[in-house]
């Protein structure tokens, strides 16, 4: 059913590409005004005038509180209200084995772009929400939240971080009507998986349409999540179709940590002692 956002205002940081464009565009379809923040300065302008008079675009730095919060400032002063924060933007970040890794510059920007952004678009969401008495606040977690072996060490570390300032925020804000919920992805089509390149948008895009197409044989469903699988989850959350929902991450990952799939035909290593000890104990 379209235009189940219809009068409704959200801010959606990274929306110049990946799960956040998605996810301006899932939002778009329902009806909402939609604020892109991005630090992507020429793709974020060209998808104002693409998008049309419902969207506006504001460069935003989200390691900056700044920037988070002249965001959030421009919805209001655009449109008159805020309903939902998408606080999405995010990075790879610094990576390496522990004993190598860099804890200066580039540490403190990972830390701030995967967590400190999440916090500031979750204060600065508040303070508009709070007074409405609704909204809903809407995190990009990870999986590599939830277990190790998806992510660098600081990575992982900052979305375990947002997961559980989700919860307690959620817990403060409740009774204000404001909701705050994570979600965590799992092999999603971003440019994220190319890694520290010096590329600009286009060839991103490029990729992330390849990667699109790719197949996988690590997930039940076999194909790559779409920015649009994440975009989906993130409109329910926001919409009043989830009143009743708050605190809580949701994964989507295709069935990854759901375990892997068994191979009737393949014998487990298990299987392959208790053959041989059976065999060397049966008399000749």
């Amino acid at each position: 059913m379209a235009g189940r956002f219809e009068g409704k205002v959200a801010a959606i940081t990274g929306g110049a590409s990946g799960i956040g464009l998605a996810t301006v565009k899932r939002f778009l379809e329902e009806g909402a005004k939609v604020v892109i923040g991005d630090v992507q300065a020429e793709p974020g302008a060209r998808l104002e005038d693409e998008l049309g008079p419902a969207v506006r675009f504001q460069l935003t730095d989200v390691s900056s509180e700044d920037d988070v919060a002249a965001l959030v400032d421009r919805a209001v002063d655009e449109f008159g209200r805020l309903d939902c924060m998408f606080n999405n933007a995010g990075f790879g970040g610094v990576g390496g084995e522990v004993t190598e890794l860099e804890l200066g510059e580039a540490y403190r920007r990972t830390v701030d772009v995967l967590f400190t952004a999440v916090l500031s678009g979750t204060k600065h969401a508040a303070r508009v929400m709070k007074p409405q008495g609704t909204g809903s606040i809407v995190n990009t977690a990870s999986i590599a939240g939830l277990r190790a072996g998806y992510g660098g060490h600081v990575y992982s570390a900052m979305k375990s971080a947002v997961i559980s300032v989700t919860r307690s925020t959620a817990v403060e804000l409740g009774p204000s009507g404001v909701r705050v919920n994570a979600i965590c992805p799992g092999f999603i089509a971003t440019a994220i998986f190319a890694g520290q390149r010096n590329w600009n948008y286009d060839t991103r895009m490029r990729f992330i349409g390849e990667l699109e197409k790719s197949q996988t044989a690590n997930t039940p469903i076999h194909r790559a999540g779409l920015g649009r699988d994440i975009a989906n989850m993130a409109f329910y959350l926001a919409s009043d179709d989830a009143a009743f929902v708050t605190g809580q991450h949701f994964v989507v990952d295709g069935g990854l940590t759901a375990g892997g799939q068994r191979d009737p035909n393949r014998r487990s290593h298990f299987q392959e002692i208790a053959d041989r000890i059976e065999t060397e104990s049966t008399p000749d």
